[in-house]
């Protein structure tokens, strides 16, 4: 018979206690396994405490855009860029070729506003300087009012909702558009990959014109969502894009409707996701 001394019931507890925590560590790794953990900061941005929660998250959100279901947009946005007409150019050739460089104001990376800009700046040639950190195009076009900046890379969408005035008043030109294929209303206006010297820079604009235009707003299913259901919530979706009261209401809204169904999103992600590595590789150094 084995005598249980003090000190080997002490080494048992400890054994069974460890053995114990591990299990139900196990069982705790599996329920937050694949799951998305939000961290809340209670303290004001730019403290200590959001300095360091920002860096612990800093990993962000992975998913495979591919293997979601694509139901549509409601509108495209086509980015173009424009300028202050008192800067006295008027064209973006002109633009080049004075080596004048424009203060262009920007939001954050990963938008239209910064890297829209920061692409043509690398592969045109364009002569300006990004200033970024506004907190959205509203108070960029209050910098642009009171000189601070020259021109902002945006929607034509957004600058008929929000910069009318400027454009009514003619305080500010468009130069270049940005987007996937050049816009009906601007036929005059050129487009960044026609004025593109290489394939490769092509290739480029015509991947942030999909990422900012067709994929800007998306309404997406989960992944494994059934091709039937997928298929009935898409026609529902375009026959919402079509109904005459949706359509009155974006009009009272002022809401341009220019939909996609989500059969060719779904096309345009699994073209964005050929592009080859090199390329990919080109884009990230230009965008970083």
């Amino acid at each position: 018979m084995v005598r249980i001394t003090s000190r080997l019931w002490l080494a048992l507890v400890i054994a069974l206690a460890v053995n114990l925590l591990a299990q139900s560590s196990f069982g705790q790794e599996l329920f937050y396994k694949g799951k998305t953990i939000r961290l809340i900061a209670g303290a004001p941005p730019g403290g200590g405490f959001d300095a360091y929660s920002r860096a612990i998250t800093r990993p962000g959100i992975e998913f495979s855009a591919p293997k979601f279901e694509f139901l549509g947009v409601p509108a495209q946005d086509n980015f173009m860029i424009g300028i202050a007409k008192n800067t006295g150019i008027t064209s973006v050739e002109q633009w080049i070729a004075s080596g004048t460089v424009l203060k262009i104001g920007g939001i954050a990376p990963g938008g239209g506003t910064d890297d829209i800009p920061r692409l043509l700046k690398a592969t045109l040639g364009l002569p300006l300087q990004l200033v970024t950190g506004y907190k959205g195009t509203g108070p960029v076009r209050l910098a642009f009012n009171a000189g601070e900046v020259h021109g902002i890379c945006n929607s034509i969408e957004s600058f008929k909702a929000n910069w009318r005035n400027e454009m009514d008043n003619g305080e500010i030109v468009m130069v270049v558009q940005a987007a996937i294929r050049p816009h009906p209303e601007f036929p005059n206006l050129p487009w960044a990959v026609d004025l593109a010297k290489t394939d490769d820079a092509k290739k480029l604009i015509q991947t942030l014109g999909r990422v900012n235009g067709v994929t800007n707003r998306p309404y997406v299913m989960p992944p494994g969502t059934p091709k039937e259901r997928v298929k009935i919530l898409r026609k529902a979706f375009m026959d919402t894009m079509k109904d005459a009261e949706f359509i009155a209401d974006t009009k009272r809204a002022r809401l341009d409707l220019d939909p996609l169904d989500g059969e060719t999103i779904d096309k345009e992600i699994k073209t964005l996701f050929k592009l080859e590595p090199g390329l990919v590789k080109q884009l990230k150094e230009i965008l970083k």
